[in-house]
């Protein structure tokens, strides 16, 4: 099955190192097939906003200089990825012209697209670090939480993955959404852990709200809610086709960071890209949702994988 990624592509270091990302980890997938996508800010005459209802109207002097520059970045990004292991058919290229905010764009190009996942490269630590022409990758972070959310953090160089187990569906719905991404990989490892809060600590959720994604059969014989799922999670794994020897399993911890416990423990065991399950935009802020925001704001040269 084709897996689908929209890549975000501002001609900047940040979307050169997600092209270096998608390189180093899917080079070689005929499967794979990324959509880059570049936003162009309409602008200069004030009057921008009457394309959005007349499209044969000529766009501005300032637009269609911002189109110019946003195609040349696009053309150079897939001329990249084709030299470096992509066929020219897995790799296609679009802009948008936008009269309201770059993120909100971009949110809805994703759900226009139907994409698996979305990739965007951000500047640095904290949650103001400039993206596409200066608005925010916090705000677009916030948008989106119905499409998995690929968050690329400088350069990264271990094609190793540390999954975040906790007991919740937004978890498991991690490890599937990890599982169906690395289905043939020839040589992607992964490894399970579960860090704790030592303060507000998360009880699981109950077996039945499991059941509608999973069925009630497949729940009784493999959901360890009292062990934070790692069973479950590695066989979500197996199910989708990822070898049973590439997943290992780390001792659980408690800490007062969890975010940070995460970039510490995939520092320390040499993996990439972290893989977290978050709440959705309904389900309050929650340990998820925290951990999940804590995490990407403390992000260093690793890529953050959100799911949920």
């Amino acid at each position: 099955m084709e897996k689908t990624v929209m890549v975000a592509i501002d001609g900047s270091v940040y979307s050169s190192n997600s092209l270096d990302y998608l390189i180093k980890i899917f080079g070689n997938e005929s499967s794979f097939h990324i959509h880059l996508i570049s936003v162009v800010p309409a602008g200069g005459s004030g009057q921008d906003w009457m394309f959005d209802v007349d499209p044969l109207r000529q766009q501005s002097p300032i637009t269609e200089k911002r189109s110019r520059v946003a195609n040349r970045y696009l053309k150079d990004a897939k001329a990249r990825l084709v030299r470096n292991g992509f066929s020219k058919e897995q790799v296609s290229y679009s802009t948008q012209i936008s009269s309201t905010s770059i993120s909100t764009t971009l949110h809805h190009a994703a759900h226009q697209g139907q994409y698996d996942s979305i990739l965007i490269g951000r500047r640095g630590i904290g949650t103001v670090g400039g993206l596409f022409f200066g608005s925010t990758s916090a705000d677009f972070i916030e948008k989106c939480h119905e499409i998995p959310m690929w968050i690329i953090d400088g350069e990264v160089i271990s094609k190793r993955f540390l999954l975040a187990v906790q007991s919740q569906p937004e978890s498991l719905m991690a490890a599937d959404h990890l599982a169906f991404m690395l289905q043939d990989h020839p040589e992607a490892k992964i490894c399970l852990y579960h860090s704790n809060s030592m303060f507000g600590r998360q009880q699981p959720a109950k077996p039945e709200h499991f059941h509608s994604q999973w069925g009630k059969q497949w729940c009784e014989q493999y959901l360890d809610l009292e062990n934070f799922l790692f069973y479950a999670h590695a066989q979500v794994l197996i199910d989708n086709g990822v070898p049973k020897n590439r997943i290992s399993q780390l001792p659980a911890q408690m800490h007062l960071d969890v975010g940070a416990d995460l970039l510490r423990q995939a520092k320390k065991h040499n993996c990439g890209t972290i893989v977290i399950g978050r709440r959705g935009r309904q389900g309050g802020k929650g340990l998820l949702k925290g951990v999940s925001d804590r995490t990407v704001q403390q992000a260093q040269n690793i890529a953050i994988w959100l799911v949920g």
